[in-house]
């Protein structure tokens, strides 16, 4: 079911010494009630925080994960690799990685289905550039991400998948969708989810908010009725930041 939820993406950002002092920090915090926290940090750091933060409400997740089940593919990381080092979920999609390593919607389908093999939880991300957006492209861009991809699995696969949605044009640069901006966008999405899956799964499906959330818009943004959330980036790797923006709910 839907749930409020807080996801930070580490990004290329944390050594494991910096990673521990943030979970010091963290733990420090009264941690929010009713909100699904996750991190999904370097693939270096999974293990030592799956193992010594198993017990506190918080899953630990990757950025990406091989679209190959095993092999000689030197440099990259299987989803049954992840998940025997501890992490409960990965990125999938994310705009930095259809940029620079450009991922295509036939090559993220498959790390799907790895992820899905794995019974990892999946954070599936769509998003448009400004340029898209200014060419009235938008809802183009979302149907083919989202039919190319997760829009070809079955229904039950959708009980292991949150959505995000990232402008992409609000990633990295202060900028924000405002709240109205993104809760068109997010029921957009969902109505995709309704049509071209089902209604069920529409309702029950978690929508993330991908895009410069910080503490001091956070609450805005989730009170709309299809936001369910969000995926947070620079604001991720300051705990207090975090938490505020988790207790904005």
């Amino acid at each position: 079911m839907r749930q409020n939820t807080v996801v930070g993406n580490w990004k290329m950002n944390l050594t494991l010494e910096e990673a521990k002092i943030f979970m010091l920090n963290f733990m420090s915090y009264d941690l929010p009630k009713r909100v699904q926290l996750g991190i999904c940090v370097p693939f270096t750091h999974i293990y030592y925080l799956s193992e010594n933060y198993n017990q506190v409400s918080l899953k630990i997740g990757a950025q990406n994960c091989s679209r190959h089940e095993k092999g000689a593919f030197t440099g990259e990381v299987s989803a049954q690799m992840l998940a025997s080092a501890g992490a409960e979920m990965v990125i999938i999609g994310h705009s930095e990685r259809r940029k620079y390593q450009s991922e295509s919607e036939e090559e993220l389908l498959q790390k799907i289905h790895r992820a899905l093999e794995a019974d990892l939880d999946i954070i599936y991300c769509l998003g448009e550039t400004l340029e898209e957006r200014e060419a009235g492209q938008l809802q183009s861009v979302l149907e083919r991400q989202f039919l190319e991809g997760p829009g070809k699995l079955s229904k039950e696969a959708w009980e292991s998948i949150t959505l995000a949605y990232e402008p992409v044009w609000a990633i990295g640069t202060g900028k924000t969708a405002t709240p109205e901006q993104a809760e068109e966008v997010h029921a957009m999405i969902r109505q995709l989810l309704a049509e071209k899956v089902a209604s069920e799964t529409a309702e029950k499906t978690t929508i993330l908010y991908g895009g410069s959330c910080k503490p001091n818009n956070a609450e805005e943004l989730f009170s709309q009725p299809n936001i369910d959330g969000g995926l947070i980036g620079g604001a991720s790797l300051n705990a207090e930041d975090f938490l505020a923006i988790a207790k904005s709910f």
